[in-house]
């Protein structure tokens, strides 16, 4: 990946002239079988221009209550583009038969001149707080009939995308690839980060139709991500892509060995048959105090809220690291 992005063709990419970022844009939009793509520095900022190009100033976003867009995007979406939100309540923010209920309750795409109207829902996949869950195809299918018949549109949080792919492109008939084209087949905007299980330094890229894209570039200048050489950070993209997304299946192989570890140590504190991808969630007394005993035995994780900690395996997670943090953690949570 550095000798690729040392060897990087590059131009200036605010004009649209930085060859190796114009060949990942395609890349990715193909693939998820779009026109067009946008090459952003967070997956935030994809989801930002997302959901812009769906949502008007005054209107609403549907999406779960601890969906990335409304926890962990500091209010992004009310700030830039005035767009407001309300939430459904989904257990580890599955996309199931009982969800896609509540989004066809909850919308109200022409809701006259005193309620607010819904232009889009969102949908995250795989889903970050609820433990890397992997969303049905069969949901998704349902849920674009649900929203596509009241004139709703749907954006993906894909920033996890490829690691659902990898599960569940075991039993589909195209592959990996068949997943990512079939989900990104039900959606208008979608946002998929090249860092995290692939490796790369530093992005993400929003596909969604030519016409959506060139309104999201003129977003992103707006916002301040205008940037020059960004074929040095694309290159890094076109390599994981080429290399290190069937690899994701051996995080996800290692992140139910840690699962497995901690549940035997201390009982109910995470259901290893959740553990569908790369995530695992532990429910403690003090994950605070977690994780800093941890680090001092060199295993870092995340607490995401006074009893929650959240590990996560990845590209610079081998074996041997695993084994490290499943027999530390392991300890420490049996005392």
């Amino acid at each position: 990946m550095r000798r690729a992005v040392a060897e990087a063709d590059v131009g200036d990419d605010v004009y649209a002239e930085d060859p190796t970022t114009t060949a990942l844009e395609a890349r990715v939009a193909e693939l998820l079988g779009h026109e067009a793509g946008l090459f952003t520095p967070s997956g935030s900022l994809a989801n930002v221009l997302g959901v812009r190009l769906l949502v008007e100033p005054g209107q609403e976003l549907l999406c779960d209550a601890r969906a990335h867009v409304v926890r962990a995007e500091l209010g992004a979406h009310a700030v830039t583009s005035g767009v407001t939100t309300r939430t459904w309540d989904a257990s580890r923010g599955l996309l199931d038969d009982d969800a896609v209920g509540r989004v066809a309750a909850m919308m109200t795409p022409d809701a006259g001149p005193h309620l607010v109207s819904t232009a889009a829902v969102a949908v995250e996949d795989t889903h970050n707080f609820g433990g890397g869950t992997v969303q049905p195809l069969a949901a998704l299918h349902r849920l674009h009939e649900v929203t596509s018949s009241a004139g709703v549109a749907l954006h993906l949080d894909g920033a996890r995308l490829w690691n659902a792919a990898v599960v569940q492109g075991a039993a589909h008939p195209d592959g990996w690839q068949g997943v990512v084209r079939e989900v990104g087949g039900v959606v208008a905007t979608a946002s998929v980060c090249l860092s995290k299980g692939l490796g790369a330094p530093v992005g993400s890229v929003l596909v969604s139709s030519a016409e959506n894209i060139a309104r999201a570039r003129t977003w992103r200048k707006r916002m301040g991500a205008g940037m020059r050489q960004t074929g040095l950070l694309a290159a890094a993209g076109l390599h994981a892509l080429d290399h290190h997304v069937e690899r994701l299946a051996d995080d996800h192989a290692r992140a139910r060995r840690l699962a497995l570890a901690v549940a035997e140590a201390r009982p109910g504190c995470t259901d290893p048959d959740a553990v569908e991808t790369n995530i695992v969630v532990l429910d403690v007394e003090d994950a605070r105090a977690l994780v800093l005993a941890a680090a001092e035995r060199g295993v870092a994780l995340s607490a995401l809220g006074p009893r929650t900690a959240r590990l996560v395996t990845h590209l610079d997670v081998d074996d041997e690291g695993a084994d490290l943090a499943a027999a530390v953690l392991s300890e420490l949570l049996s005392r």
